[in-house]
């Protein structure tokens, strides 16, 4: 059974038949979780030679965009999983890396801080020698899987070389780590995103990820063109199953004084295709940027910045005209529309926001430096 077969298994078996439950009580979709990683599918990326499935980034996007479409926080959890991953296996973090693979290590980003808040890329949190070990103080914001992941790639000041970052191996339940009680949010409910703060949590020299103050370098090349195209594959996901929502609805919502389907109505129709133009725009440019990454083409972080601004925008458009398409129904939770309403406003202020990476594209144009000095 191929890779492909084994997902479609547990979206359709899975990830589907809960999602409404893990929406509405914002719990966490563990059985889905645990099933993509005893099927492989969290190990997806990880080197063939560790035992893993040798993929890259392209077969990443796949898995996300599916598992999006069914759910955005199935979503949302495997795709801080594989940005987290591609960290490990760039810094060659094998330990980890072979328990991802059997399927047993689920990783996630912790980058945000409450300190300086969507600027991932100046953290405030400390790493401090002491004896033969690093001490970590931080208070994380917004960690995915916060209760769920088996370690974290946090990100600090560095230890003493110059630079605005330093990347650690993290694993979870150190003594000092604490987790804030569980998400309650508008969208995306049961990704568990909360809050971790360390307090004198100590990390082995070794947990280095990188070298000292490399941090940044390794974010900006690594971490963040995957976190930017898995997060716009999953906004492609949504806009696919919300588009395909609506045409459902429209053809088989009647008018019976007139006995014709919402579908006859032209403004109908016409909203419907304009959801339809937007998706695959979205798509291709998505697609466009995932293709450069792996063929390194230069133009490559560009594409990446570009397709996470427009996949945050075109999904909230989408779900947009999908409510008004749909009129009253569609605020009724047993039309799967309003869900992805919810889901499609959460991508907008994931750092970098879309405001964010309007400026670094504007910046990359204009041929000055993305982060000020």
């Amino acid at each position: 059974m191929t890779y492909h077969e084994d997902l479609a298994r547990i979206v359709d078996d899975i990830v589907a038949p809960q999602a409404s439950r893990v929406d509405q009580e914002g719990a966490f979709p563990e059985k889905a979780v645990a099933e993509l990683a005893a099927a492989g599918l969290l190990g997806l990326t990880v080197p063939a030679g560790l035992g893993g499935g040798g993929l890259g980034l392209a077969a990443a996007a796949g898995v996300v965009r599916r598992l999006s479409a069914a759910c955005g926080s199935t979503a949302m959890v495997v795709t801080m999983h594989y940005a987290a991953t591609a960290v490990l296996a760039a810094t060659r973090r094998e330990d980890a890396l072979r328990e991802i693979a059997w399927g047993r290590h689920l990783t996630t980003l912790a980058f945000s801080e409450a300190g300086s808040r969507s600027h991932f890329w100046s953290p405030v949190g400390t790493a401090v020698p002491e004896g033969g070990d690093v001490v970590l103080d931080a208070r994380k914001s917004w960690v995915t899987s916060a209760h769920y992941a088996d370690s974290y790639v946090w990100s600090s000041r560095p230890v003493a070389a110059g630079g605005p970052m330093s990347l650690w191996f993290v694993p979870a339940g150190r003594p000092g780590l604490s987790v804030a009680r569980g998400f309650d949010g508008l969208g995306l409910r049961g990704n568990d995103s909360c809050a971790v703060t360390a307090e004198g949590v100590r990390v082995a020299r070794t947990d280095l990820l990188g070298g000292d103050g490399a941090g940044l370098d390794i974010a900006m090349a690594t971490a963040l063109p995957w976190f930017l195209l898995l997060n716009a594959s999953c906004g492609v996901g949504l806009m696919q199953a919300v588009t395909a929502a609506t045409a459902e609805h429209l053809t088989g919502a009647r008018l019976q004084h007139l006995d014709q389907s919402l579908a006859r109505q032209l403004p109908s129709r016409t909203k419907l295709a304009r959801m339809r133009i937007e998706t695959d725009r979205t798509r291709a440019l998505v697609a466009a940027a995932v293709a450069a990454l792996e063929e390194g083409r230069a133009d490559a972080g560009l594409l990446a910045l570009e397709a996470k601004a427009a996949a945050d925008e075109s999904a909230a458009e989408v779900a947009d005209t999908a409510m008004a398409a749909c009129g009253g129904s569609a605020f009724r939770k047993e039309l799967p529309v309003e869900r992805r309403f919810r889901d499609s406003r959460a991508a907008r202020v994931m750092a970098p926001t879309t405001d964010a990476l309007l400026d670094f594209v504007g910046r990359a144009l204009c041929g000055l430096p993305l982060l000020d000095a």
